[in-house]
């Protein structure tokens, strides 16, 4: 594909989605010589960590390294209301992609309605489906593909009616015209050095001609992540108003969702199915991403009193408590976990809360040289596919753990972004040959 890809990156944080699908080149930094995915261009940005300006770290990253020109450091439903009201022009892009929290998605009013659909107050998929209605609405060619990333659970949330908000996006996007398949992506099963369990959700509109059942075993993400099929796809209803999405999704309330790993609707229907994971390449580990031990803090060291302290966290334990407002006693149970991590394994998913000194059952201990020791953030940022050193822009280090903990496997885009790239240009071709038979 010759012809560049404009890109709107929401919710960037440090610049995951842009890193994947641009690639990097930096002079002086052969560590920093990343491959893009195809002709991806991002022309618009935003960033917003709700609080005071001090809050606004990860978007001074991105800044940082990719300029200030594209990005928008605003709360996006503030940003929204002033496109909606023509106060400000945000430009047409071919692409919209982002990471958005795990919220409730209920619908609180019918798209018959005049006012359209509305969210909770404050839940940022409604923002997402106005931007994207915003785009649509400038020119019907605009935002033709998304790409969107959220933890694996928004499959079978929420617990009294399993697969509801999911149904709810699905419907949004079929709303708008668009087609999807999604597929929950294990970092680690296909190479990389971190266990980081996703669900990613790529959508494409003006796409009737998909082939439902071939879409599944031959689309986007096949070709990025090949699976094999594990039991035959089954079928699911889409509701065509997110409204009724919100209403009636579920309501036998079943104790599993019927949306499984892997997927594609088209219309109003979805088929999904159980997915294996097919990969021989190269398997990434904990050790690959550690800094030489000349690099490491001796505040990163934990001193043998605390040792102690650390086990006891992440071993097994039964624990009688009692429920402060009913008082019903119980057993607290959780299993043990590696002590110290395995360097020779991928590590376990990083979280928001990696940093900081003290003990804490899901930081990460690695033992090197004899002596136990926490991660550093340069560990941090490669463990998410980011080069060494990446958050490093004046924030503290439990910012840069945190920014980590809530960022993504820059190399998943990547591979998503190449196979949008080649499964375009397939249907190009194949439209042209099709125009030259004729």
């Amino acid at each position: 594909m010759d012809k560049r890809i404009t890109v709107a990156e929401l919710f960037a944080g440090v610049g995951g989605f842009r890193l994947g699908l641009e690639g990097l080149r930096a002079e002086g930094h052969p560590s920093w010589n990343l491959p893009s995915a195809g002709p991806f261009e991002t022309i618009w940005a935003n960033q917003w960590e709700p609080g005071s300006d001090a809050r606004q770290f990860a978007a001074r990253c991105y800044a940082r390294r990719f300029g200030t020109g594209e990005l928008v450091n605003r709360d996006i439903h503030l940003v929204m209301n002033e496109a909606e009201a023509g106060a400000l022009d945000i430009p047409a892009v071919d692409m919209v992609v982002g990471g958005f929290p795990c919220q409730d998605y209920s619908v609180a009013r019918s798209l018959s309605q005049a006012g359209g659909i509305e969210g909770k107050k404050g839940v940022l998929w409604w923002d997402i489906f106005r931007f994207l209605k915003y785009q649509i609405a400038l020119d019907t060619a605009n935002a033709r593909w998304c790409l969107f990333e959220n933890v694996d659970r928004l499959l079978k949330s929420p617990a009294s009616r399993r697969g509801r908000d999911f149904a709810i996006i699905l419907s949004c996007l079929a709303s708008l015209g668009y087609a999807v398949e999604w597929r929950v992506v294990n970092s680690a099963a296909y190479g990389f050095s971190q266990r980081r369990k996703r669900v990613y959700i790529f959508a494409e509109r003006a796409a009737p001609s998909w082939d439902i059942d071939a879409r599944l075993r031959d689309g986007v993400m096949q070709g990025a992540f090949p699976m094999s099929i594990d039991g035959g796809p089954r079928p699911v209803t889409i509701p065509p108003d997110p409204f009724e999405a919100t209403r009636h999704f579920n309501e036998a309330r079943t104790p599993s969702s019927p949306f499984l790993e892997a997927g594609v609707m088209v219309g109003d229907t979805a088929l999904t199915c159980h997915a294996r994971e097919s990969y021989d390449g190269v398997r990434g580990s904990l050790g690959d991403v550690l800094v030489p031990e000349t690099e490491v803090p001796a505040s990163y060291v934990i001193p043998s009193e605390q040792l102690p302290r650390w086990e006891y966290l992440k071993g097994a334990k039964r624990v009688p408590r009692k429920n402060k407002l009913t008082g019903h006693e119980y057993v607290y149970s959780e299993g043990a976990m590696a002590f110290p991590d395995l360097l020779e394994n991928p590590s376990r998913t990083i979280l928001t809360g990696e940093g900081g000194t003290s003990p804490s059952r899901f930081k990460h201990v690695v033992k090197v040289n004899g002596r136990y020791r926490r991660l550093v953030p340069d560990e941090l940022d490669r463990l998410q596919g980011f080069p060494k050193g990446w958050t490093a822009t004046g924030m503290t280090d439990g910012q840069r753990a945190f920014c980590m903990g809530n960022a993504l496997v820059v190399g998943i885009p990547n591979r998503i972004g190449k196979a949008i790239v080649d499964v375009a240009d397939e249907g190009r071709r194949a439209h042209e040959a099709g125009r030259e038979d004729a």
